[in-house]
């Protein structure tokens, strides 16, 4: 009876090792890649996956976005500046089966992928526009490593540059650039100013040399003004035309 009851518990081994061998459960963000004898099958999932037993191999890839980092790169842009540049990446697994037939590691692929990208389109821009159209950019670089992962299955969503390091002396000259422009902005108000003054001033002079009536109102609301301030001083407007006799005569 013991040699039957051995081999009966090394049956009972060898079916639990059979169906845990046979059995697979997938989440709902999991596919898996079936391999039988070597050649590729289907992917499945998510759920109760069965196996044949010593002949199919499945491989488990995860459809949830993947955010890549970018680490800083050295660029040197058109107008032969150098920074360091970093950036954030957003894909995820749209094929399964792509994703691991078409490349050996996509999660490598993709970073490898994403630097040479990051520097070759950065090459291309010169600084100002690195600086102040980074949509712009952003766009393009998603729309390039999109084209390129997707016979791997992959889809990139998004693509954000992170952040741009600029050398010491590049920012010394950029703060001077900015405060240069500030004082110009300053000046062209300050004559903008007076010249938008003295235009009005030239408006006033015209109208008060229709009625000489008008700029002695003018004289008397002055010292009415001057007076309000308790000087010592009073102030009396003689008429122009008293004066004119006297420069005639010269």
């Amino acid at each position: 009876m013991e040699p039957a009851g051995g081999i009966f518990t090394i049956i009972i081994v060898f079916v639990i090792f059979i169906l845990a061998s046979a059995i697979r459960i997938l989440r709902e963000y999991e596919r898996g890649v079936i391999f039988r004898l070597g050649r590729l099958v289907d992917s499945k999932g998510p759920g109760l996956i069965f196996l044949i037993p010593l002949v199919d191999r499945m491989v488990k890839v995860s459809l949830r976005t993947i955010v890549l980092d970018v680490p800083a790169q050295d660029v040197i842009t058109r107008d032969n500046v150098s920074v360091k540049v970093s950036a954030v990446v957003y894909f995820r697994v749209l094929i399964a089966s792509k994703a691991i037939v078409e490349v050996e590691n996509f999660l490598f692929a993709t970073s490898q992928l994403s630097q040479t990208t990051l520097r070759s389109i950065l090459g291309q821009s010169e600084l100002d526009e690195l600086l102040a159209e980074r949509d712009k950019i952003n766009k393009q670089l998603q729309e390039i490593i999109d084209m390129q992962t997707e016979p791997w299955g992959i889809k990139v969503s998004l693509v954000e540059v992170k952040h741009i390091d600029l050398p010491q002396e590049m920012q010394r000259a950029m703060a001077k650039q900015a405060e240069a422009e500030r004082e110009r902005r300053a000046k062209v108000i300050a004559a903008e100013g007076e010249f938008q003054a003295s235009t009005k001033l030239a408006q006033a002079a015209k109208i008060l040399s229709v009625d000489p009536a008008a700029l002695q109102l003018r004289y008397l609301q002055t010292l009415t003004i001057v007076a309000a301030e308790n000087n010592s001083t009073t102030l009396f407007p003689i008429p122009i035309d008293l004066m004119k006799p006297f420069l005639e005569k010269k």
